[in-house]
């Protein structure tokens, strides 16, 4: 059974039905759209990849799909696996070549983040030249609620990431997140099945930290707190989820929005 046979019948309830969930309540994809699927040789990436796909097949809605993949300066190793597993989906991308990981190689601190916040400009900067007015990511539910505590637990703040945004600095450009409701574990389920191997991040500082046996991301760290969580009661995940969904601002100490600031204490009677 083949990778789309596998999302229609043994994962239809845990990958396609979520799926498809997401992309008509958050009206994901609409008439006419020119939709840049990005492609970066991960499982996540690459299920994303396959769906789109099916989508554009079965749906009433017609709109175009472009993979898109950056090569951020990948092994020859790295790169000709990455193009194995996709060859084996018959994933076709539009490539092109940057310098990146030579850039974040340079920086001490918070080279992870760096290389993300880079990374995504520059595929927002090349599908907006291939002509495109969407991009889809692969983050999943799991990087959804990782995000909520995250910000939480090291940035005093409540946020997420949402479910599509209008990309800054690149107008006419939406960012959108069609595997927002899968759940991780369900994505290398299908992975396995399949029998695809895909590889990890393939920088120096990733390599470096595999090789000292650490994990220095507050993201593993809450990825692990949330496991130990859900161990416990299956229902925390979605109810961290639900938690950005159900916000009384009667109910809290403070506000914004922009520049806009507001306390409960503003219009509060003694």
């Amino acid at each position: 059974m083949n990778a789309e046979q596998l999302l229609t019948t043994r994962f239809a309830k845990k990958i396609w039905n979520p799926f498809v969930k997401a992309v008509k309540e958050y009206r994901l994809v609409n008439e006419g759209d020119r939709i840049a699927v990005c492609v970066s040789g991960g499982k996540d990436s690459a299920l994303l990849s396959v769906l789109m796909r099916m989508l554009q097949l079965h749906s009433e809605v017609r709109f175009e799909i472009l993979f898109l993949s950056m090569d951020p300066g990948y092994s020859p190793e790295r790169r000709q696996m990455i193009e194995r597993g996709l060859t084996s989906l018959g994933v076709q991308p539009y490539r092109y070549e940057t310098k990146l990981f030579d850039t974040v190689a340079q920086q001490d601190k918070n080279p992870c983040f760096l290389c993300a916040r880079l990374r995504r400009g520059s595929l927002y900067k090349k599908a907006q030249e291939l002509g495109c007015n969407k991009i889809a990511l692969g983050h999943h539910f799991d990087d959804v609620i990782e995000t909520i505590l995250m910000s939480m637990l090291y940035g005093g703040q409540v946020q997420t990431m949402k479910p599509k945004l209008h990309a800054a600095h690149y107008e006419g450009v939406q960012v959108i997140r069609p595997l927002y409701l899968v759940r991780e574990r369900d994505v290398i389920a299908w992975r396995d099945a399949c029998g695809l191997e895909f590889p990890g991040c393939s920088c120096a500082f990733a390599a470096k930290a595999e090789q000292e046996a650490q994990s220095s991301s507050k993201r593993q760290e809450i990825k692990r707190l949330l496991a130990d969580l859900e161990h416990i009661n299956p229902q925390i995940p979605k109810n961290v989820f639900n938690s950005v969904k159900n916000i009384d601002l009667d109910d809290v100490l403070g506000w914004h929005r922009g520049e806009w600031k507001q306390t409960f204490l503003d219009g509060y009677q003694d």
